[in-house]
């Protein structure tokens, strides 16, 4: 079963490179294939050469290279995925990980095949600039954007106005530290926002045009900031002059001497909401505005050069064939109440594919995945696939009555678990299983957590619940946001994790509170049990675990953890 065919070149989804585009991507392979044969042949030393592999998303992990290939708001095409699935097989261990800011990484790569693999990547409009260093890193977006029931506003534009402004800019290559944007455009904040250097909610303005909350300081790490609200009102026109105006201060103010106190979170904090943001409006003020000023028919420009998908005339029909199915399935009823979103033309939905099957890692996808998911992609959803930030993988516009034949695929290949949202669908970090500056093993506690609650009953019963794992106190893998989260540390030599609870990073943003001692990988898995037996005989009717964990405090639940350990 196809799709209908796409009027033009364009990609649903994805923003349309021009020949400048790709020229600049073969002129950058070119650059860094010159930086590696010089590093080969022992002409930079290594302190010469990180700065040169970093800007290039080149990470020299514990055992190997790291490669990290930047998703832009996390959509790509079959094809590009396609292009992943064979980097996977042939310069990796056959699969690929998909990261918290819509990235994916390869953990096996050797430094003299990197000219080799951009330049494949550039074939396909891909690359991996500015996925590491201090700089303004991949902006993160919905992952149901262009296509989410709630949407007030497509983020992807602007998004990809960011990126563009962002890329290579000359005053915000070297910044003190990493910074990091998200944006949404949903009445729901699904981006975790306010725990993002700047975080964009947009909505529509009562002049047609966008108006934008603007966020700015919030983070995670070993300080854990939720962002402070800095305009409620930003239009459109002054989007990309405000955020440099942002950026300014933070280049200028932002500390260089301590890396541990370099990010914006801290000078917000050390100046006050008050004192940042008179400096970003005097520094609004002085600027020559025209020369940011965003037009409105910029703002088309690049509306026009994403591709749009064309529904189906017919598709009402599809709601009518999946009641049906759903009726007569139980099992498939459960995975489309979880794995599902609602799209905003009728007869259609968002299918989230959980990278999370029960005692696997969390999301890591093997090439024959890939290469499946590409096929789907093509088959059921104009060849467009998202990555979410919580490491699973998106078909935005899927036709209901397509679901049930895509989910008996999935389950033969691994792929269909119905745990989006559930306990098990958890977010860690690669952990000390690759990282030079992990504490403790993420991968190892997840796949125990992931089979110890396996049982898609007990999931369900349980309900919504986020858990995320960190290996160390940078937190890639949010554990300060997770309505429980755990944290690897180091206890006298000995890998050891903390439990955290009540963190949140939805519109009620909360940071996860410390409840006791770190225990071991195994009575840290029973404590993570025992705290769930706690919630389900103390919640009440209704009540999500948060819920329950906010109207009682971490008491009940800290004793349950410590009972026995």
């Amino acid at each position: 079963m196809t799709q209908t065919p796409q009027p033009s070149s364009r990609q649903v989804g994805r923003y349309a490179y021009d020949s400048v585009d790709r020229t600049f991507l073969k002129q950058r392979v070119d650059q860094f294939r010159d930086q590696v044969r010089r590093r080969l042949a022992g002409e930079l030393s290594e302190d010469e050469f990180k700065p040169l592999r970093l800007m290039n998303g080149l990470y020299l992990q514990l055992h190997a290279y790291m490669l990290r290939v930047a998703i832009p708001y996390g959509i790509l095409s079959a094809s590009q995925m396609r292009t992943l699935a064979h980097i996977a097989r042939k310069y990796d261990r056959d699969y690929g990980h998909f990261t918290t800011r819509q990235n994916i990484q390869f953990n096996w790569i050797k430094l003299e095949d990197t000219p080799e693999i951009l330049d494949i990547l550039a074939d396909t409009e891909m690359h991996a600039i500015q996925t590491s260093g201090n700089c303004i890193r991949n902006v993160t977006s919905d992952q149901f954007a262009g296509a989410a029931q709630d949407e007030v506003l497509d983020p992807r534009v602007h998004a990809e106005i960011l990126r563009q402004w962002s890329t290579l800019h000359p005053e915000f290559t070297f910044l003190p530290r990493k910074f990091k944007i998200a944006i949404s455009g949903s009445m729901q904040d699904r981006v975790a926002a306010r725990f993002h250097d700047i975080g964009l909610l947009a909505r529509m303005g009562d002049n047609g045009r966008a108006v934008f909350e603007v966020y700015v300081g919030g983070g995670l790490g070993r300080t854990p900031v939720i962002g402070t609200l800095l305009t409620s009102e930003l239009p459109e026109e002054d989007l990309i002059a405000y955020l440099e105006a942002v950026l300014r201060v933070y280049n200028e103010y932002g500390r260089r001497d301590n890396m541990y106190k370099a990010r914006i979170k801290i000078l917000v904090q050390a100046l006050g909401a008050e004192g940042f943001r008179e400096k970003v409006d005097a520094e609004f003020a002085a600027m020559d505005r025209a020369r940011y000023h965003l037009p409105p028919e910029i703002v088309e420009a690049i509306r026009a050069r994403f591709g749009a998908p064309v529904f189906d005339a017919d598709a009402a029909q599809a709601e009518q064939a999946l009641a049906l199915r759903l009726k007569a399935d139980p099992e498939f009823a459960a995975w489309v109440r979880t794995n599902t979103h609602p799209h905003k033309q009728k007869g259609y939905c968002s299918l989230t594919i959980s990278c999370k099957p029960a005692g696997g890692i969390p999301g890591d996808v093997t090439s024959a995945q890939m290469d499946l998911l590409a096929d789907l992609a093509d088959r059921y959803s104009f060849g467009e696939l998202r990555i979410t930030h919580l490491q699973n993988v998106v078909l935005g516009h899927v036709r209901q009555d397509h679901l049930f034949e895509l989910w008996q695929i999935l389950q033969l290949n691994g792929l269909g678990t119905p745990n989006i949202g559930l306990i098990t669908d958890i977010i860690a970090c690669p952990g000390l299983d690759y990282c030079s500056l992990a504490n403790a093993r993420s991968i190892p506690i997840a796949q125990k957590l992931s089979a110890r609650f396996a049982d898609a009953g007990l999931q369900r019963e349980i309900g919504s619940l986020r858990l995320n794992i960190s290996g160390c106190i940078n937190a890639c893998g949010h554990h300060h946001a997770g309505h429980i989260g755990i944290l690897g540390v180091d206890k006298r030599g000995e890998e050891a994790f903390q439990i955290t609870l009540g963190g949140s990073s939805g519109d009620l943003p909360s940071i996860g509170q410390i409840i006791g001692s770190a225990m071991s990988e195994d009575e840290t898995v029973d404590a993570i049990v025992r705290i769930i037996d706690t919630y389900l005989a103390q919640r009440a009717p209704g009540e999500h675990f948060i819920e329950t964990c906010r109207r009682l405090g971490t008491a009940p639940f800290k004793d349950a953890a410590y009972a026995v350990a």
